[in-house]
């Protein structure tokens, strides 16, 4: 496989250097972080490709489709859900190499960057012009952009600039088969679906995305933050209902319950509900935008604190370090679940996982964001510790199963911005009901080897007779 790749794709592309196969074997998945920890290596790849253009994308895909080789897209390796694992081995392609930006177009607001672009330096190179992306996800300072697209990515600002589907003018994707794709380079069109929209979240199972064509938007002028007070949960979703009902955007809407936000605002002390809220662009504007949103807090029983703990937030808004530090120590146990529900149901949707979890973790914290005028999301992060490594990866799956039931049995989305992965596999066929034939039929036409990341999305996999070096059983 190894000498085949190599004489395809020339030298320095090619890699089954140990470091560089176990790199590619874990993400930052915990059940990952606790297989690396325990000597467990279940997902290993034979290959390691860094392709350098969209030609050696190409010819590495049509050659696995040919030889019925399984391929596996890696951007940064940054996903919790096990999405760029390499469930039946085969070649990994680590898109890292491919990361220009190929133009900036002031005019229209756009910038096309390849797939493998960092997403911080492409946040500050952009920055520098005097714009932004307004796509912040925690992972800004590890993700890529070919990843966000994979994934179906929100940031932390969606709820004025949109998410990842809402900013993606167009984008290059090479299919199963090795066909170049390019979708139609237009603010809006009526010419049949947007096609673009098929790729993104595909996490890779319909090929494989090699740039992007974002929306930028001009640094806003003017920027204010403030942290409110609620005593009860209730009060704070209202509040943030009412926001978005009457059409006001936002950029940031958070809203923690009593257990997080002892940790959000910084006091162990801190009693009630703590909302951190920021509008931003327009000087005029924003402060119009301000004094309603702060006025609706009020209604609710919201009290202004002041911008400080909200702005602290904004500071650390990257940092991963309380659930990193934890996973690391033996026996640490930490885990983030995201779903979404319409605001009729997120509440009954938060108390029934909160009481559902609440035996698996020492602390379930919970928090509402990525706002919209029909509901929420809603995210859970579990902290505790038991007795060594092999339990805390039995217990995580425990805490899926209970999660994913829950979310489930109530009618939310079971994933509003992380995927699937591998730890959403088990439940992805009822969370997509009758849509799953219609998935399954288009990978069958567009990927007949079966061959582009194989196993994920809940897909047939159509994978006998497939060439790996490893062989053996799969894990999923």
């Amino acid at each position: 496989m190894v000498s085949e790749l190599e004489a395809l794709l020339g030298p320095g592309v090619v890699s089954a250097r140990t470091d560089d196969l176990l790199a590619h074997s874990y993400d930052v998945w915990p059940v990952a972080t606790k297989w690396r920890q325990q000597g467990k290596q279940p997902f290993r790849p034979d290959a390691v490709v860094r392709p350098a253009s969209v030609e050696q994308v190409s010819r590495v895909l049509a050659w696995a489709s040919r030889e019925r080789i399984p391929v596996t897209p890696w951007g940064l390796g940054s996903s919790v859900t096990g999405a760029p694992l390499p469930t039946h081995g085969g070649v990994v392609v680590d898109m890292s190499s491919m990361r220009r930006v190929l133009a900036v177009d002031e005019t229209n607001l756009l910038v096309r960057a390849e797939a493998g672009k960092l997403g911080i330096e492409l946040e500050r190179e952009l920055g520098a012009r005097g714009y932004t992306l307004g796509h912040s996800p925690q992972s800004l300072d590890r993700s890529s952009v070919g990843g966000w697209v994979g994934t179906r990515a929100a940031g932390q600002f969606s709820s004025r600039y949109g998410n990842i589907e809402d900013l993606v003018v167009a984008l290059t994707l090479v299919t199963p088969t090795g066909e170049q794709v390019r979708t139609p380079m237009v603010p809006r069109a009526a010419i049949g679906p947007d096609l673009k929209q098929l790729f993104i979240g595909a996490e890779g199972a319909l090929g494989i995305v090699t740039d992007v064509t974002l929306k930028i938007f001009p640094l806003p002028e003017h920027r204010r933050l403030e942290t409110v007070r609620f005593r009860r949960v209730e009060d704070g979703v209202g509040a943030m209902r009412e926001i978005m009902r009457v059409g006001l955007r936002p950029f940031l809407v958070r809203f923690y319950d009593a257990d997080e936000s002892r940790h959000a605002v910084g006091d162990t002390a801190f009693a009630g509900c703590a909302m951190f809220l920021g509008v931003e662009g327009v000087r005029a504007v924003a402060e119009a935008e301000f004094k309603v949103a702060v006025t609706i807090c009020k209604a609710h029983g919201g009290r202004p604190l002041g911008p400080a703990a909200a702005e602290a937030w904004m500071d650390r808004r990257f940092d991963f370090s309380t659930v990193e530090n934890l996973l690391a120590k033996p026996g640490g146990l930490a885990e983030t679940i995201e779903v979404a529900h319409f605001w009729d149901h997120i509440l009954r949707t938060y108390r029934a996982l909160k009481g559902a979890l609440a035996p698996y973790a020492a602390e379930v914290l919970g928090h509402f964001s990525h706002v919209y005028p029909q509901g929420t999301s809603l995210y859970l992060i579990l902290l505790g510790e038991v007795a060594d490594d092999a339990t805390a990866e039995a217990r995580l799956g425990k805490i899926w199963e209970a999660a994913m039931s829950v979310a489930l049995e109530h009618g939310a989305a079971i994933s509003h911005h992380h995927g699937v992965g591998v730890v959403r596999l088990p439940y992805i066929a009822r969370a997509l009901g009758s849509g799953a034939a219609v998935l399954g039929q288009v990978k069958a036409a567009l990927d007949p080897a079966g061959i582009s990341n194989p196993g994920k999305l809940g897909l047939p996999m159509g994978l006998d007779g497939l060439r790996t070096a490893q062989g053996g059983d799969s894990y999923v």
